[in-house]
């Protein structure tokens, strides 16, 4: 047999903040089956969250293509470091240091970041995102990219695009409508209230989830979800949200006393791994074109013009928003969102005193 062709753009696809491993792949026992893998795609950067800095967009391009590339490779399997988060976007302190008000910056990472996205939709092997933690604003838009999703009940999901000065079209706006309909993907976008991942799950927008907290060396169910109550009233298997009053202060006890513990996370997706595994690779990959297909299209539809826009509102409300999360205290994040509206009202521009005029009053007073 002649010597095999590689088709990767570079050699070296390593990049900081990004770790490729390729991990044996396994039957549905356990057993490890020599010559094949499933490349686990690794953000690592978890004292921020996982969130991505313009190297690691890089990365996850590279290491996509890679395992796209790779003959031995079963299933890509993209995660997070660590039981915090998988991801919770763009890297805040990069974006309000470097990026806000530099639109001509940011136009070339938002042709990195598009390039991205379709890595993944792109990519020739199923993709699973692997939910430690978090996935919030862009980790949701990446995460919504695979294929499948499984998820620890501890995770939380949501967008943050209008909290903090952007829009979440950098995918989400194509994809959630297209998972959970119009209503749904409204009141996540604009409101940008998080939501449990049993909440995810009993919308479609997740394949399966585990749980992942372990109280007196047993596994228990997220103790800060109400998931029995929906079964009792209405006799079907839906799911409630937070719960409140002394219930939520006994779930938050028993959060103290219990450790995360992901090791039924990892069997899940190894259990995915193992049922993929036994297809056909090339009808499966057919299968996966022709399923992502309405995201594909909405996404290609979209990407250019939500590139140049997310690129100039980095004059104005993106600069504002990113500056406040960066430098405000920590419970004081947000912009003085009633103040803006009501100069904006009284036609104030942005060039002059407004960027400062709505910033948290901490980051304003010291």
């Amino acid at each position: 047999m002649s010597e095999l062709k590689n088709h990767n753009l570079v050699d070296d696809y390593s990049k900081p903040g990004v770790r490729y491993e390729r991990r044996p792949a396994r039957r549905a026992d356990g057993s490890a089956i020599e010559g094949l893998y499933n490349a686990w795609i690794w953000l690592d950067n978890p004292g921020q969250y996982n969130s991505y800095t313009t190297e690691m967009v890089k990365g996850v391009i590279l290491a996509m293509g890679a395992a796209s590339n790779d003959r031995a490779v079963n299933c890509v399997v993209f995660t997070g470091v660590g039981d915090k988060a998988f991801c919770t976007g763009g890297n805040t302190k990069e974006y309000a240091e470097y990026y806000a008000g530099r639109p001509h910056e940011y136009r070339q990472y938002m042709r990195l970041f598009n390039d991205m996205v379709s890595a993944i939709l792109g990519c020739d092997k199923p993709v699973i995102c692997r939910v430690n933690g978090m996935r919030i604003g862009g980790g949701q838009e990446i995460g919504m990219a695979c294929d499948f999703t499984v998820s620890s009940d501890l995770a939380r999901y949501g967008q943050a695009g209008p909290k903090h000065g952007s829009a979440p079209i950098g995918g989400i706006t194509d994809f959630l409508p297209v998972v959970i309909g119009a209503e749904r993907a409204m009141s996540a976008c604009i409101l940008c209230e998080p939501f449990s991942a049993h909440k995810a799950y009993q919308m479609g927008l997740i394949t399966d989830l585990v749980p992942a907290l372990k109280v007196d060396g047993k596994f228990v169910a997220n103790p800060l979800v109400e998931t029995q109550r929906m079964v009792d009233e209405f006799g079907r298997n839906a799911y409630g949200e937070s719960k409140s009053g002394a219930a939520l202060e006994e779930g938050k006890a028993l959060m103290k006393r219990g450790t995360v513990d992901l090791s039924q996370l990892d069997a899940k997706v190894e259990e995915l791994c193992a049922k993929i595994l036994l297809t056909f690779p090339d009808c499966t990959t057919k299968t996966l074109e022709e399923l992502r297909k309405p995201k594909l299209e909405a996404w290609n539809r979209n990407k250019e013009n939500s590139r140049a826009w997310l690129s100039l509102n980095m004059m104005t409300e993106a600069r504002a928003g990113f500056t406040a999360f960066n430098e405000g205290a920590k419970d004081d994040r947000e912009i003085d969102f009633v103040l803006l509206r009501q100069r904006i009202a009284a036609g104030q521009g942005w060039v002059g005193s407004l960027h400062g005029d709505i910033q948290p009053k901490a980051k304003k007073h010291g």
